[in-house]
């Protein structure tokens, strides 16, 4: 599954205010119903080398992945990456401002780096890619609707 997935959204509330709460790693459990919990492993405030472990159900059983920031841009950009079962996975998150709020574009990549991982990629290449693309729209849908509707509190 080396091939990148791309999601975009556009969400009624300033850059800033998005840019924050996709960062706020500690929070994601309560607004992504995907995620079962989240374990931080790094003090202080989120950036580069800021480290986290992730805990969904995939495939009917818990998995649990352990995510660095390698890039961190506020309130533009950043990406998240985590090394597991042979595979390197890459989350790169862009925020533009567009004239009634702000534009998110996800790209995520897998790319297999040991040899069994390689194998299991062409063989369950497109179960995976497409299980992973209804997981990341439905954790786009998730941020989208919380924070929308944090905005409408606000007015």
């Amino acid at each position: 599954m080396s091939k990148e997935l791309t999601y975009h959204c556009t969400i009624a509330a300033p850059v800033e205010h998005v840019f924050e709460r996709f960062s706020d790693i500690p929070s994601t459990a309560d607004v992504i119903s995907g995620i079962e919990s989240v374990e931080m492993l790094t003090d202080g405030p989120v950036g580069v080398g800021t480290r986290f472990r992730e805990t969904r159900v995939m495939f009917g059983k818990e998995a649990t992945e352990e995510m660095e920031f390698t890039e961190y841009q506020p309130p533009h950009h950043y990406v998240v990456e985590a090394r597991s079962h042979g595979a390197h996975y890459v989350s790169s998150f862009d925020f533009k401002s567009i004239n009634n709020g702000t534009d998110v574009t996800l790209t995520f990549s897998a790319t297999p780096e040991t040899v069994m991982a390689k194998i299991m990629s062409v063989i369950m290449g497109p179960m995976m890619r497409k299980s992973v693309s209804k997981c990341l729209t439905e954790d786009m849908t998730d941020m989208k609707a919380a924070i929308e509707a944090a905005e409408q509190s606000k007015q």
